[in-house]
């Protein structure tokens, strides 16, 4: 096991697990990932061993048959499976935060009828907050949904949904005006609903429709779609919670477990980036000798790896946190900055140490090159991780005059 970026105060259980997920990274997704994600491919047989592992539920309570595993352990899973390829983190977080606003805002049905399945991974979840017009700005949300009867009809267009053609269940947060009179604070209006449909792309329910898959830079394999709804008619009982006027909240609360493990995903790019430096620093020669004798180099090798080990207790921290029951948008907020930002820099060390064959695509370092600028924009940008974190240290620090 490496020095950097351990963990103190895990027990046999957690050990166990992180184990078995790094053996699965190293054998199942490390000699295949670069393959798979030149072809943009879905990883199929990587998720089909992520569902054996029972990582689907890991933190699904056990009496809807998950593990009932901690956000620590989850993100320690999360930095793991980044470490071998960062899409794949991708499919499992977007699943995760749905169970996870079920688990803590559902209605009973709500959790008996998907949090069983989530768990085994037969209903697999997405979220969806971004539109084409709106990035991190929640509050200006256009698209709506209006009572019918015992049904809602939602109409609008959303952007940027992880897992759109591969999911079953959709948490999409939409404006809801009903019970709220005109000139209600937008996020006092805002509504989460959860949409079933069929895998895949097109119509995948009357109403409803996942176009195709967005062609991007890096953050291949995962399907990244825009989701669109004309007319689809949602059953009055898949409001999460069931009652309107809450989605701003629950949507946030989701958001919390979701830049831990952004942090988590930077922390393992960045170590597996770290890991490729090292080592190709001791089989290149120049001058004579390997390139990791050469001080200039070993400086650079001392601040990557003092990043990795910065960005890892902080994202460590941010969980645990959560996992008390306490506030975390602070630690949350400065892990996923740190780590998404820290993880560019180690990633861009590492691609320099290669010299010209990091510019090559059969080097591993270019995939890393390509991946690391996601993490800078997604669930939130580094700007509004600043905003939130400035916001709640003059909270915490009044002035007192």
């Amino acid at each position: 096991m490496a020095r950097l970026a351990q963990t103190a105060g895990l027990t046999d259980i957690q050990q166990e697990i992180l184990s078995t997920v790094r053996n699965f990274v190293d054998k199942e997704i490390i000699p295949v990932a670069t393959e798979l994600e030149h072809r943009d491919e879905y990883p199929t047989q990587i998720v089909e061993g992520l569902k054996e592992l029972g990582l689907f539920g890991l933190m699904i309570p056990e009496e809807y048959g998950g593990l009932g595993e901690s956000l620590l352990t989850y993100a320690l899973c999360v930095e793991e499976i980044a470490r071998g390829w960062m899409s794949v983190s991708g499919i499992i977080n977007t699943h995760f935060i749905v169970a996870y606003m079920l688990k803590q805002h559902g209605t009973q049905e709500q959790k008996d009828t998907f949090l069983p399945r989530m768990a085994l991974g037969e209903v697999r979840g997405a979220f969806s907050m971004s539109e084409p017009a709106l990035g991190s700005d929640v509050s200006a949300i256009s698209s709506k949904g209006v009572r019918d009867g015992d049904e809602y009809v939602l109409n609008g267009q959303k952007m940027w949904l992880t897992n759109g053609g591969t999911s079953t269940l959709v948490a999409v947060l939409c404006r809801s005006d009903e019970g709220h009179p005109e000139g209600t604070a937008p996020h006092k209006s805002m509504t989460t609903f959860l949409v079933e449909k069929e895998a895949g792309f097109g119509e995948v329910r009357p109403g409803l429709t996942i176009p195709g898959k967005i062609d991007k830079m890096g953050y291949k394999g995962v399907d990244t779609t825009e989701l669109i709804m004309d007319g689809l008619r949602i059953p009055a009982n898949r409001v999460l919670g069931g009652a309107t006027g809450r989605g701003f909240y629950q949507m946030m609360d989701g958001v919390e477990v979701g830049r831990v493990n952004v942090a988590a995903r930077g922390c393992g790019v960045a170590q597996r980036a770290f890991e490729l430096g090292v080592s190709y620093a001791q089989q290149r020669h120049t001058f004579g000798k390997p390139i990791a004798q050469h001080q200039a180099i070993q400086f650079k090798l001392a601040e990557m790896a003092t990043k990795v080990e910065a960005a890892h207790a902080m994202m460590v921290n941010a969980a645990r946190k959560k996992d008390s029951g306490e506030r975390n948008d602070l630690e949350a907020g400065m892990a996923k900055y740190l780590a998404s930002e820290y993880c560019k820099e180690v990633v861009e060390d590492a691609f320099r140490i290669h010299g010209g064959y990091g510019f090559s695509k059969e080097y591993e370092i270019e995939r890393l090159y390509r991946e690391a600028p996601m993490l800078l924009i997604g669930e939130g940008t580094a700007e509004i991780q600043k905003m939130i974190i400035g916001r709640r240290l003059l909270e915490e620090y009044r002035f007192q005059g």
